[in-house]
């Protein structure tokens, strides 16, 4: 279920990816073969979302071959998001065993007021296996109070063990609910990343835009 007015508090989270810049890189997992600078999907083309009585969670993976068919200043904010979150990511995923995980981007927002979220119920199920996060990354500090008000936003990087296929059909879970949007996004990333290559033939990228 859904509300039937979108909520608008999402553009919050755009202004914090926004402000975090000029960090050390970090190592990127898997990097696609497509080209950076020429994406043209907005993050609503492609997240995927679900809704309770008192939040709706949005869920964007953070895996190269997904971002780098985003627009040019969405891309560069998360690639920064990455960059300055590198030391905790690096530090989760020593304490969870795990290599290279695979990331994801999870923002919930309050619908009402006290609205309360549990952030180990985000589970995905991709190629016939259930993925439950082994760490998260707080960017806002709401995460760690559990509680949102209405239109307040909670946002956190995800870690999971490789294996999530992102070309392919899985499901968002999260407290009983499930969404298999993610078939609608790729057939829109398959779109772009034909449009993507045919653009980089043709042209270098736009670097004169912020």
């Amino acid at each position: 279920m859904r509300p039937d007015k979108r909520i608008d508090g999402w553009a919050v989270g755009r202004a914090v990816l926004l402000g975090l810049l000029s960090y050390p890189p970090i190592h990127l997992s898997a990097q696609d073969s497509v080209p950076t600078g020429y994406g043209t999907l907005r993050r609503d083309d492609i997240v995927v979302r679900l809704t309770t009585g008192q939040v709706e969670l949005q869920v964007l993976p953070l895996d190269q071959q997904v971002i780098r068919l985003l627009a040019p200043d969405t891309y560069q904010s998360l690639t920064s998001l990455l960059q300055s979150r590198g030391a905790g990511i690096d530090d989760a995923a020593v304490r969870a065993g795990v290599d290279q995980p695979t990331l994801v981007m999870v923002s919930f927002l309050g619908i009402v007021p006290q609205a309360r979220f549990t952030p180990e119920d985000v589970n995905i199920t991709s190629r016939g296996r259930l993925f439950r996060p082994v760490g998260i990354v707080p960017i806002t500090p709401t995460w760690s109070s559990y509680q949102l008000d209405a239109r307040q936003q909670a946002v956190a990087i995800y870690l999971f063990e490789p294996g999530i296929g992102f070309r392919e059909q899985l499901t968002v879970s999260y407290q009983g609910l499930t969404s298999d949007a993610w078939s609608r996004a790729i057939r829109a990333l398959e779109r772009e990343r034909a449009r993507v290559l045919s653009r980089a033939q043709q042209s270098p990228p736009d670097t004169t835009k912020p």
